[in-house]
């Protein structure tokens, strides 16, 4: 019998060895052995072994590229809505301007969105940001909207597979935050049909043959 849900997982199920696998996100190590953090879906990017919880809020993870929102510009950094339990700090030295101290308005104001990439989190969960890499940005244009992180891996899909087909059918430009927020720019009808695909991939992250349906449906609108 065809399967056609992905495995669900239960805190504390074992899911393999360090020695052939290593411990991605939802997951620790004891032992030698990798096991689940959270409840959440299995999502296996050899070599990690993931655990994507179903819904949550974002759990910000080191080198992750995402999507925040400008909530108030201090004198030497920004508070940046990241969708996460916290705002996020993006300091003066990890922007590619040269800021004047008490002058970060000019750059980058309350309600702004930028790409960026998460630089550390500490134990406390404390969040600092980065906008010095390549591709990071102010966004100008275009639609930013919302997914539930936890969609995000099956939106980008294997090696960028998913991402790739909505490219290819709509020639839209497209940037997944794994914060599960997502910039498209643009024409009218392709961005509708990208937003289509998009919708049906979180009603079906967890079946399987996601990718044909999604062509199918590329192909149809």
């Amino acid at each position: 019998m065809e399967k056609t849900k992905r495995e669900i997982v239960l805190p504390s199920q074992y899911l393999g060895d360090i020695n052939k696998n290593k411990a991605g996100r939802g997951t620790f190590i004891e032992q030698g052995k990798i096991y689940a953090r959270i409840v959440g879906v299995l999502h296996q990017n050899p070599p990690y072994i993931n655990v994507i919880p179903v819904k949550g809020r974002y759990d910000a993870v080191e080198g992750d590229l995402i999507i925040g929102f400008v909530e108030e510009p201090l004198s030497s950094s920004w508070l940046v809505d990241i969708n996460a339990p916290y705002p996020a700090l993006l300091h003066v030295n990890e922007v590619p301007w040269d800021v004047e101290f008490g002058e970060t308005e000019k750059y980058l104001n309350t309600g702004d969105s930028i790409m960026a990439k998460i630089l550390s989190v500490d134990l406390e969960k404390k969040l600092n940001i980065t906008l010095k890499d390549r591709n990071l940005y102010k966004i100008r244009g275009g639609h930013i909207i919302n997914v539930e992180p936890s969609k995000v891996p099956r939106i980008i899909g294997k090696k960028g597979s998913m991402i790739g087909l909505l490219k290819k059918y709509t020639r839209c430009r497209i940037f997944v935050g794994q914060n599960g927020r997502i910039w498209i720019d643009g024409d009218d009808e392709n961005i509708v049909k990208m937003l289509a695909a998009i919708r049906l991939i979180e009603e079906e992250s967890i079946s399987y043959g996601l990718t044909n349906k999604v062509e199918n449906l590329l192909k149809t609108q």
